[in-house]
């Protein structure tokens, strides 16, 4: 029987000043109110070579007045759409939405008040 399986899970240590700017800004549209309601879940828009456990811990620590615990996070790589200028041929900018679930009976505040 190994003793590294009953000991306890070290979290990694993430530099503060990197997990400041991984969360670039909050998606607020119709589609993420109707995602936030019905699986608990907020959108952030996140930079590009950002991880899941860099992104829950980004999330946990910007918002820890509010005392937000993370449950899980999905990710998804949106591909910048091909736009024309006239006669040019120009591209947005590829996004990486991170889909953050929250634990069960927690609500992030955008707004600053106190709810």
């Amino acid at each position: 029987m190994s003793t590294a399986a009953s000991a306890p899970v070290a979290r990694p240590r993430y530099d503060e000043s990197r997990l400041a700017q991984i969360l670039v800004a909050p998606i607020v549209s119709e589609k993420a109110t109707r995602v936030g309601e019905k699986h608990n879940q907020v959108l952030f828009k996140v930079l590009r070579n950002a991880t899941k456990p860099e992104i829950k811990a980004a999330v946990e620590l910007m918002f820890a007045a509010q005392k937000i615990e993370v449950a899980s996070v999905q990710i998804v790589n949106v591909k910048g759409k091909t736009k024309r200028f006239g006669r040019s041929i120009g591209r947005r900018d590829h996004v990486k939405k991170a889909y953050v679930s929250l634990m069960p009976g927690q609500q992030l505040n955008f707004s600053g008040e106190a709810a």
